[in-house]
């Protein structure tokens, strides 16, 4: 669904809302508002003809038998309701008309004097008149006898005047509602639709590979969430994917120069370059090149193992028993330069919970770190301790030192803290970044503290097994 369509719904919506609360006001609201102004009209004039039936009562009773006297009041009466008062006799001879239209003694066609006993008639009153009336009647008793009815005639037009009067002021009151709710559409387009429309642009951007662009939504709202969360989505992917041309550039240079030097010993040994007494000198580098290039491609599985999940295999071991067996397995390369371990251990057997393969991928990278950094005849220092019920494990050497400004970056994959190491052609740049990725793995940290020209500490620590 497209945004601005939406926003087309949205309005068209509140449009057929108006319109739909002019037709309700104008039938259902008329409707209603008719029916009590007819009843509060009904109340009124029907108090009045019992008031004036009353009066006309007490002459059959005796109490007033002076008619005339009657009549001014009963004209008062018809000014003040605005209406017609008659005084019919049972039969429906006219008595006395307050409007003086129809003399005393005329009849009214078809009277029924059953009809006295409705409580108001609405029409023209057996054509007495040309207008539709609203007709109310009381009846004139005595001496347990009807003698005859006070009809008032009020014109229907009089209420329809006063319904047009109320709906008028009803229609600008809900025209005045409707216009000050146009604020609530104002107010749904700044903070709704026009982020919306801006969200909807950096999508269209990042779907055209235009990571750096952002959007422009500031607001402490969910929209203004929404729009960091997508700003910084765009930020991860666009450091994904700086991250992964250079990872490929790093791949290729890794691979390209020993590829590179075993082709031109090959080419070298086939055209006769190299004389048969040195090609097994040669032979040989092009198997170092070879060995180099399948650590490389070890490595960047291990890498690619790290990074999926519920790759460790976890058990309970001696860490001590694994420090002194991988230590042991650099005899060879530290004893021909003189290098020696210090071993230092808390206890004779500690025990930790973690994947012993990783582990010992661990120490070996750490260990191989350090004695290619350390110089010759110097001592490599490995302490296991514990603290806080965690094993901490220090790999510590006396060599070159990290510069200060290097110490975050020797993390990345690929990254050679030292210029020199290019020379090392067993070097791949990635044994640190898996070192970190394994220790993390097992959510535990790995630290580092170095000083350059005195040496490097790289610390990280185990859960004890007695945890668990």
């Amino acid at each position: 669904m497209r945004l601005h369509s939406l926003y087309a719904k949205f309005l068209l919506g509140y449009l057929v809302f108006g319109l739909l609360g002019f037709i309700t006001i104008s039938t259902f609201s008329s409707e209603l508002i008719y029916n009590y102004l007819l009843e509060k009209k009904y109340d009124s004039l029907y108090s009045a003809a019992n008031l004036i039936a009353s009066r006309y009562s007490e002459m059959y009773r005796g109490v007033n038998e002076d008619t005339a006297e009657e009549t001014p009041q009963m004209e008062a009466a018809a000014s003040f309701l605005d209406a017609d008062i008659w005084v019919i006799d049972r039969q429906g001879v006219l008595v006395l008309d307050t409007c003086g239209e129809y003399e005393a003694g005329t009849s009214i066609p078809g009277f029924d004097p059953a009809s006295g006993k409705e409580p108001y008639m609405a029409g023209n009153y057996y054509g007495m008149f040309d207008q539709d009336m609203l007709s109310v009647s009381a009846p004139i008793t005595g001496n347990y006898n009807t003698y005859g009815y006070v009809l008032v005639h009020m014109p229907l037009s009089q209420i329809q005047n006063m319904l047009t009067g109320l709906l008028n002021l009803t229609y600008i009151t809900a025209a005045v509602i409707y216009a000050l709710s146009l604020i609530l559409l104002l107010v749904f387009t700044k903070i709704v639709y026009i982020p919306l429309v801006k969200i909807r642009e950096g999508a269209n951007e990042y779907a055209a590979g235009n990571l750096d662009y952002k959007i422009q939504v500031d607001s402490q709202d969910e929209m203004g969430y929404l729009s960091a969360t997508l700003n910084y989505m765009s930020g991860e992917l666009n450091k994904m994917e700086e991250y992964q041309r250079t990872f490929v550039a790093n791949v290729s240079h890794d691979f390209r120069s020993p590829l590179t030097s075993i082709k031109g010993y090959l080419e070298a040994i086939i055209d006769g370059t190299i004389p048969p007494e040195m090609q097994e000198k040669y032979l040989k580098r092009v198997i170092s090149e070879t060995e180099r290039l399948n650590k490389l491609t070890q490595s960047m599985l291990t890498l690619n193992s790290l990074d999926s999940k519920g790759y460790l295999s976890r058990s309970n071991f001696d860490i001590n028993r694994v420090i002194k067996d991988t230590a042991a397995s650099f005899e060879g390369t530290c004893s021909s330069r003189g290098i020696t371990f210090d071993l230092t251990f808390s206890a004779s057997t500690e025990m930790v919970y973690a994947d012993l393969g990783k582990i010992q991928q661990v120490l070996y990278n750490l260990i191989d770190n350090a004695i290619k950094f350390s110089h010759d005849n110097s001592v490599i220092y490995i302490q296991e301790s514990v603290r806080h019920e965690k094993v901490f494990v220090s790999v510590k050497d006396t060599g070159i030192g990290i510069p200060k400004d290097n110490l975050k970056k020797i993390w990345e994959r690929f990254y050679k803290s030292d210029l020199s190491r290019g020379k090392d052609k067993k070097g791949t740049g990635l044994g640190l970044s898996i070192v970190r990725e394994i220790i993390q793995a097992h959510g535990e940290n790995i630290d580092v503290i170095s000083t350059e020209g005195v040496g490097t500490e790289f610390i990280f620590t185990l859960p004890k097994a007695s945890n668990l």
